[in-house]
């Protein structure tokens, strides 16, 4: 199984820093692998929320939509990667100190069949999305 994980605090309050994580149109803002992303028409805004969203991968753009399947609000979400070659499950944990949140981001990839072969090229990519959360910080900190 594929694992990284990463945390940064950030100097606004945790319902700020939720709203903009559990907003997946702001992705863009923070993670440079992001090439275009939308909420599906008629999805909700929490539990059951889907992205369609287009990554930079080896080829050009690949898919990584994703679907919100878990929340507490101000405090977890989880999501599943529901299109693309690497289908990971993924959670952000948010702790409020004071006026700053500790945020922890997860990323879990249990490779499958031809999966399997791509398994370092994988955990780079994930390794690169836990290492956004610096960018999260200098976005949020900044506005």
């Amino acid at each position: 199984m594929a694992h990284a994980e990463g945390q940064v605090t950030v100097q606004r309050p945790v319902k700020d820093v939720f709203a903009f994580v559990l907003e997946g149109t702001n992705n863009p803002r923070w993670r440079s692998g992001v090439l275009d992303i939308e909420r599906v028409k008629g999805s909700p805004s929490g539990v059951g929320a889907a992205y369609t969203q287009g990554m930079k991968g080896p080829g050009g753009r690949i898919s990584a939509d994703y679907e919100i399947v878990e929340l507490t609000a101000n405090a977890f979400i989880k999501f599943q990667v529901t299109a693309g070659p690497a289908r990971p499950t993924g959670s952000y944990t948010f702790q409020a100190k004071g006026e700053s949140t500790t945020v922890t981001f997860v990323l879990d990839f249990q490779p499958k069949g031809l999966a399997r072969l791509m398994n370092g090229m994988i955990e780079n990519q994930m390794r690169a999305e836990i290492a956004a959360l610096s960018k999260l910080k200098e976005c949020l900190e900044r506005t």
